[in-house]
């Protein structure tokens, strides 16, 4: 995140945040005049925020929304109100829109172009991509005048220094999920190329527009704009960028084994307004051994899902050998129809010869798995339509119908543990939810995992032992051979207290037109186990989050209004006098 100011303005507001309030004073501009401003200030050449301030009060709106007052004190260096404070801050947000979103976007897509995905073998911090997205984020934050740190290619440390020892992090992560190319996709046959960003109307597809290098743009360039106008801040900025939060998760451990904790943390890499809960995540991860088949008919040789445990795929296709071919095609697209009719029509069952082999595709919508109500899952349904089959067309049995028939039998095509009888809610963080999300094959065995999101209610000890148990029985019943392996961590509850939280609940509600309460989320960031952690965006609550989907983006208006946001929040939270 980035900010600036000019050394008069900067005594001004240093002032005007040393003085003491308890409830976080509102701004008095509303998102429709935030609108009208941007409108009038559309080319950002040879601009500073001093220029943009005079013009914002030769503005009609400013008498209307009564900002000359504040605008006046800044400018004379007079000490400033709470509420003029905030005003200050709101138009900051808005300059740094101005000034520097084309630049931002910029930014956006080079580091989008860089594909820091996980490649199987090689950890993160060897994969010479993620050395790239290193070199570029450095020379970018020293361009800023920011001091960056790698820690051992783990993590990216850019501050921003402030005259206390406080220290805020903000967290962000460079890493994204893997991808399927063929799945990218739209309804018109646009092809998408994942790692270039597409615009499309107002939407910017690529993997990592949404989920989660946006955030790590806005927070550097709200970081510029404090920095450039020399806003003094009563407390230090942390940017940390993460290069392991979609995987093992060890990048943020590692740092804090060999640097100081921050004393507040918020991560750009969730929900508005502010998230205070996180559900636990979950796996139950099944193996099962490659056997030959047995019996009479086609065999499936091949499944494909998933190609991480907190996506939902698009697609899923399973590849079957026969000596017909043809008639095996028909017969599965017949049925195939009939299962979808049957169980919503809102998803797609194909059938089709290729070379000798039928290819046998689901087709649903993807979806992150923390959020398995906003898709239709095509691997839940490719199993249960698998295993819907016996009797009906002959498939030889083997590992991959013993994974369909577990599937089906524990976990059918309910995501809310129904089907198990294992499933719970909270009033609050909302419901226990199950997905089948990862398909892994090699020549010895064909993983199957179901993808936890676990709010408070029941402990992580008390739901692995009672889903151990029911599928101990079922195993027991079925004589199916396979292994089990369960993870269940913790959910992350926090007593909202503080100065700082009313703030940032205060810069995002009312910029987003937004109700002023708190929120929950079935996505767990790198705050979950840090002290004073919570989420501060950069997902809108009612709009479909397409992070780990394929067809990914981002709107170029909620990319710049993110940044107007995480800028107006770094100079609220920077000079507060006590958060």
């Amino acid at each position: 995140m980035d900010f600036s100011f000019k050394h008069l303005a900067a005594s001004t507001l240093i002032l005007a945040s040393l003085s003491s309030f308890a409830v976080a004073a509102q701004t008095n501009i509303t998102p429709q005049q935030s609108a009208t401003i941007l409108k009038n200030f559309s080319d950002a050449s040879a601009m500073d925020f001093r220029q943009f301030l005079a013009g914002v009060a030769k503005s009609d709106l400013a008498k209307t929304a009564d900002l000359g007052p504040a605008i006046s004190a800044f400018q004379d260096n007079k000490t400033l109100t709470p509420e003029q404070q905030n005003e200050i801050h709101r138009l900051l947000g808005l300059y740094a829109r101005v000034k520097y979103g084309a630049a931002a976007t910029e930014t956006l897509r080079e580091l989008v172009a860089i594909p820091t995905f996980q490649v199987e073998g090689v950890a993160q911090h060897d994969n010479p991509e993620f050395i790239k997205i290193a070199d570029k984020i450095k020379n970018l934050a020293q361009s800023f005048n920011l001091n960056f740190r790698n820690i051992d290619n783990r993590v990216y440390e850019i501050s921003l220094e402030g005259s206390g020892d406080e220290v805020v992090g903000i967290h962000a992560h460079a890493d994204v999920v893997p991808v399927t190319p063929e799945n990218w996709v739209l309804k018109d046959g646009t092809r998408l190329d994942p790692f270039k960003v597409t615009l499309i109307g107002d939407r910017m597809y690529g993997r990592g527009t949404e989920d989660d290098k946006n955030g790590i743009v806005v927070a550097l360039y709200a970081m510029k704009v404090i920095k450039e106008e020399k806003l003094p801040l009563a407390r230090n900025f942390k940017l940390l960028v993460d290069t392991t939060e979609e995987t093992t998760g060890d990048a943020i451990p590692y740092y804090f084994e060999h640097n100081p904790t921050p004393n507040y943390n918020l991560a750009l890499d969730g929900g508005y307004p502010v998230v205070i809960a996180e559900k636990g995540y979950g796996t139950v991860m099944a193996s099962f051994a490659r056997r030959n088949g047995e019996g009479q008919g086609a065999e499936i040789t091949s499944m494909t899902g998933g190609l991480a445990t907190n996506q939902i795929p698009s697609a899923s296709v399973a590849t079957l050998v026969t000596d017909k071919p043809a008639e095996l095609a028909a017969s599965l697209q017949k049925a195939g129809s009939e299962y979808a009719k049957r169980n919503g029509g809102n998803f797609e069952v194909t059938a089709k010869v290729v070379d000798k082999d039928v290819k046998l595709t689901v087709t649903g919508v993807s979806a992150h798995s923390s959020e398995p109500e906003s898709g239709v899952n095509p691997v839940a349904r490719m199993l249960d339509f698998i295993n819907s089959l016996d009797g009906k067309i002959a498939l030889k049995h083997n590992h991959i119908t013993d994974a369909a028939r577990y599937a089906a039998d524990n976990w059918g095509l309910d995501y809310l543990g129904g089907k198990l009888g294992v499933g719970f809610a909270d009033d609050f963080m909302g419901p226990l939810t199950t997905s089948l999300t990862f398909v892994g094959m090699d020549d010895k065995t064909f993983k199957l995992a179901v993808n936890l999101r676990v709010p408070k209610g029941k402990s992580p000890e008390a739901l692995k032992a009672e889903i151990a148990e029911k599928i101990g029985a079922w195993s027991k019943k079925s004589h199916v051979a396979a292994t089990f392996d369960y993870s269940i961590a913790e959910p992350m509850y926090r007593n909202p207290e503080g100065e700082w939280v009313k703030a940032l609940l205060a810069v995002a509600s009312e910029n987003l037109g937004m109700e002023n309460k708190y929120g929950t989320s079935a996505g767990a960031t790198s705050v979950h186990e840090l002290p004073n952690g919570v989420q501060f965006g950069l997902a809108r609550p009612e709009v479909k989050y397409t992070g780990h989907t394929d067809n990914e983006f981002k709107t170029v208006d909620q990319f710049l209004l993110d940044l107007q946001i995480v800028t107006e929040m770094m100079g609220r939270i920077g000079q507060l006098p006590k958060l």
